[in-house]
């Protein structure tokens, strides 16, 4: 049996399913030779021509360029660029209408050509057979050549993926679309320099058999082929196939030579084969031998509208309308349609200013008569006449069905990417149903979808990575602490006596630190009174008393009670010392101060004497029993300290008077200690019935020494009787008598509280008992000292009185001793 290879060189062919023979009108345009190009008045250049990606601009506005030089630059093998087709300057890069079945607009670089077409350094490899082929693929794909004959796939991709696995070339030069001849006119003109360029891409691929397949509807075309092949030493086969449309689709015209069928979603390359079209070859050529860059293709201007239907070339970026302007171009008044491409797979454009492209092959600008105008689609009569001429096998009844609903999972099921959108189902439909724009709809929206997934699918995958890498991160993490963990414990396990010291001292400066905290919050008195009380309180419980012994808390209160009133005081008689410098300054009152202090003291003795009448008045209320003993002592000790106490208070009474004298008017007279003395309880008298302050001052004056008398006998915790006290201490002897009965301090404060309070009131009944003679000669006097006596004379009375009491207490220590 022969080898596949062998069967093609005997010339077996082979067919495809369906296909049709539309008329042909190729005649229109291939009389004569290819017109050379025009240079227009600018050229609109978009920067994708091609199936991949856009390339990186290179220029900006006001730019000047020359003939060839790149416009944009890439360096993945899905993108070409595109070069400059003349010398210009670069006028805007803005969105302009492409050549595209969408009629939408696309980013352009637009050039004003200057006229000289001036050319760049050109790039050649003439001794590409020393080349190899890795370098000759990138000169190819830097040389911005694309397919020109269908979709525009980049050809150094296609290259890149046949190297080592193709067995059979294949060079498309079928061009079976009616009216289309632009490759059958470059055959004829240029059939050595496609032959140049069959032989670099043998170089590239190392084939092992090179064919030209060809429709024998072209037989000018074969001639100059077959003349060219014979003028080099090479295998090249031209097989010739019969014309029907569409022969020159790749998949259909691989099964035509091969007798295979690229499978679906498949390229040609996955069997062993290659294709590359007329067009595409001849510019290979042009980019290795002469270092010309895709800038200009042969294009078909054909259509009964035109004068002179030829082919032309073009530079690429030419508004379509300057061609046929060239061509004298007569629009179509009632439906003037211009068509990029041949009836059967072309597209109508929006206006004539959409510029020529690299797949840009035929321009068809025709008649209503020439080609009619699609009629009004109507229902479907499921003739399947469409399923019949399909050269891919498909369903197109059933594929528009769902379109039309777009249901696109059922679409894909029955392989709608497999058209190849020849047109043929719609040419033979009965219902003039425009089944190709239907598909063509379809896989815009599931291309739409397909790249949401994608890009969705991409995000789920960044999410995932970089929770992985979260997760990873965290680990090792505590990976790092548990390690850090265990390398601290083993240190501790290694250092324990450190660490038994490190603790000692941490529990030392804690101590200390809680010892310096209870001294900042309690003073050293209070904490040993409350120590002492605590004690106490400790014994009482174990002694089985069932009322504890508060007398040290008492005590601790009542100091702290003495320290608030002192303090109380100070501040009063710094306030009264400043009243009394501002009333010093005025001349009415200067010489009422030494009569004021005379006052003070006055009324000090006085209560000191009422004090001491009450004590001995409650003392004679005692039981006779216990005052029998100590009687006598008594009267004699309190008669001692009272003529002390007297002589005492005569004498700071003078002082103070001598001073006030010092300070106050050289016409104030000073006050006599006699006279002083004279009118001292005289003076008390009024100044109680003159004002209520003055009364609870002198009752607050009597408290304090009953609290003081109080202190005093619980500190020498022996009782001490009315003889050992003197007569200003009445309260002292009350507590020392309630001492020597087991009371408690407390309740020997309270009484001691209430004998003051009674002694206050005893004393002020006395008052008001004194006859009016006594009064009757200081009345005014003391009236107006009495309104003038200010705080500042309470807080010195009270504290003659506190003197007094500590010095009785001084003095009965001594008795004691």
């Amino acid at each position: 049996m022969e080898s596949l290879i062998e069967q093609i060189k005997h010339g077996q062919i082979w067919d495809f399913h369906g296909g049709i023979h539309p008329p042909e009108h190729k005649t229109q345009s291939n009389q004569g030779e290819v017109l050379p190009n025009i240079v227009p008045t600018e050229l609109v250049i978009p920067l994708k021509q091609h199936i991949g990606s856009k390339g990186k601009l290179r220029v900006s506005q006001g730019d000047h360029v020359l003939a060839g030089q790149a416009l944009t630059e890439t360096d993945i093998q899905q993108c070409v660029p595109v070069h400059a087709p003349t010398s210009g300057v670069v006028v805007a890069i803005e969105d302009r209408t492409i050549a595209h079945p969408s009629g939408l607009s696309d980013r352009c670089v637009v050039i004003q050509p200057d006229g000289k077409d001036t050319w760049g350094p050109k790039t050649a490899l003439p001794a590409y057979r020393t080349q190899p082929p890795e370098q000759l693929i990138d000169h190819i794909r830097s040389m911005g050549i694309a397919g020109m004959g269908g979709a525009g796939f980049p050809t150094a991709r296609k290259l890149q993926s046949g190297l080592a696995r193709t067995e059979v070339l294949i060079i498309n030069a079928a061009e079976c679309e009616p009216y289309i001849t632009a490759d059958d006119r470059l055959m004829q003109d240029c059939a050595d320099e496609i032959v140049a360029g069959i032989q670099i891409l043998n170089h590239i691929v190392k084939p092992k058999l090179s064919v030209i397949g060809i429709e024998d509807n072209k037989p000018e075309a074969i001639a100059a082929l077959k003349a060219a092949v014979e003028s080099v030493d090479e295998d090249i086969l031209i097989q010739v196939v019969p014309t029907k449309y569409p022969s020159g689709g790749e998949k259909q015209l691989i099964q035509i030579i091969t007798g295979k069928e690229v499978p679906a979603k498949a390229f040609p390359a996955s069997i062993g084969v290659l294709m590359q079209n007329i067009g595409t070859t001849y510019a290979i050529k042009r980019a290795v031998l002469d270092g010309e860059p895709l800038i200009k293709r042969v294009v078909t201007l054909t259509g009964k509208t035109l004068k002179t239907q030829q082919n032309r070339w073009a530079l690429l970026g030419t508004p379509i309308g300057e061609l046929l302007a060239h061509h004298g171009y007569k629009a179509e008044k009632k439906l003037p349609r211009v068509i990029i491409g041949g009836p059967m797979m072309g597209f109508t454009v929006p206006h004539t200013q959409v510029p020529v492209t690299k797949t840009t092959n035929c321009v068809l600008v025709p008649t209503r008569k020439e080609i009619s105008p699609a009629k009004q689609e109507m229902a479907c009569i499921r003739c399947s006449a469409c399923a019949d001429v399909c050269p891919a096998h498909l369903l197109p009844q059933q594929l528009q069905w769902y379109a039309k609903d777009q249901d696109y999972d059922k679409c894909q099921d029955y392989d709608l990417f497999d058209c190849i959108e020849c047109g043929a189902c719609a040419y033979v439909c009965p219902s003039e149903i425009p089944l190709v724009q239907y598909y063509r709809q379809a896989k815009a929206e599931i291309r739409e979808i397909e790249a949401e997934k994608e890009a969705a699918e991409r995000a789920r995958q960044r999410f995932e990575a970089k929770k992985a890498r979260m997760e990873r991160e965290k680990q090792e993490r505590e990976e790092k602490h548990r390690k850090a963990a265990e390398r601290r414990k083993k240190a501790a396990q290694q250092n324990t006596g450190s660490d038994d010291a490190l603790n000692a001292a941490v529990e030392r400066v804690k101590a200390k630190k809680a010892a310096q905290a209870a001294s900042s919050d309690v003073k050293p008195a209070v904490a040993a009174a409350i120590a002492r009380a605590k004690a106490k309180q400790a014994e009482a419980a174990q002694a089985g008393s069932d009322e504890p012994d508060n007398s040290e808390m008492m005590k601790l209160r009542e100091e702290r009670k003495r320290q608030a009133r002192e303090r109380k005081a100070a501040k009063d008689a710094q306030k009264a010392s400043a009243t009394a410098d501002s009333q010093a300054t005025s001349d009415n009152t200067d010489s009422q101060d030494g009569k004021k202090d005379a006052v003070a003291a006055a009324i000090a003795r006085a209560k000191a004497r009422k004090a001491a009448q009450q004590s001995d008045t409650n003392s004679e209320s005692t039981p006779a029993a216990e005052q029998s003993s100590a009687s006598e002592d008594a009267k004699a000790q309190t008669d001692d300290a009272g003529d002390k106490k007297a002589a005492v208070a005569a004498a700071v009474a003078r002082a103070k008077a001598r001073k006030a004298a010092q300070q106050g008017d050289a016409k104030a007279q000073p006050d006599t200690a006699a006279d002083t003395s004279s009118d001292a309880a005289d003076t008390a008298s009024a100044a109680d019935e003159t004002n209520d302050k003055k009364a609870a001052v002198a009752a607050a004056v009597a408290r304090a020494k009953a609290r003081k008398a109080a202190q005093q006998g619980d500190t020498k915790t022996q009782p001490e009787t009315a003889a050992n006290k003197p007569p200003d201490n009445a309260a002292d002897t009350a507590s020392a008598t309630d001492e020597a009965n087991d009371k408690k301090a407390a309740v020997a404060a309270a009484v001691a509280r209430a004998k003051a309070r009674k002694a206050a009131q005893q004393s002020h009944t006395n008052s008001e008992s004194t006859p009016a003679a006594d009064t009757s000669s200081d009345d005014a006097n003391t009236a107006s000292a009495t309104d003038e006596v200010n705080d500042k004379k309470a807080a010195v009375a009270a504290a003659v009185a506190r003197a007094k009491a500590r010095k009785a207490a001084k003095q009965t220590q001594e008795d004691k001793e």
